[in-house]
């Protein structure tokens, strides 16, 4: 894990790095203006395929044209998805060992049940300012987010 910020004291993602997946240390200030969606994916499950075809295609649509759109995701990258968005090592989002990021994102926005994440493909967007605005469960595909993220752009 990298060197992060106490999440209890943080004020938003810009406070964290983040491990790429080549093991690079990467602050999330790289993000600053730019409305993220963050979410923990997974390379062997269910909603794997759906879910990667969906957020390259949100990529395609809004990298470029809003200028403003980061995906940050944490698994291990396999070329079969062909990842158009920015990947991050494997990380633990609940339990002892949860990333501080994570733990930062579940104190803003808990789910109906708890903070903890229930299952893989749980979703947050971050406004520009870096704040959490909304969580969104897996059974929420991607694309049904694009009226979300465009209250944010």
């Amino acid at each position: 894990m990298s060197g992060n910020k106490d999440y209890k004291s943080a004020t938003s993602i810009y406070d964290f790095t983040a491990n790429s997946i080549k093991g690079e240390e990467i602050p999330l200030s790289k993000y600053r203006d730019h409305v993220c969606l963050i979410v923990n994916v997974a390379s062997k499950c269910g909603l794997t395929a759906t879910n990667y075809k969906e957020l390259n295609e949100l990529y395609d649509e809004y990298a470029e044209s809003k200028g403003n759109l980061r995906d940050i995701t944490k698994v291990t990258q396999k070329s079969y998805f062909q990842v158009k968005f920015d990947l991050f090592e494997k990380i633990n989002v609940n339990g002892e060992k949860t990333h501080p990021l994570w733990a930062y994102l579940k104190q803003e926005k808990g789910g109906l049940l708890g903070s903890f994440i229930k299952w893989n493909f749980t979703k947050f967007i971050v406004d520009k300012e870096g704040k959490v605005v909304e969580r969104h469960g897996p059974n929420v595909d991607p694309h049904k987010l694009k009226d979300s993220l465009e209250k944010y752009f």
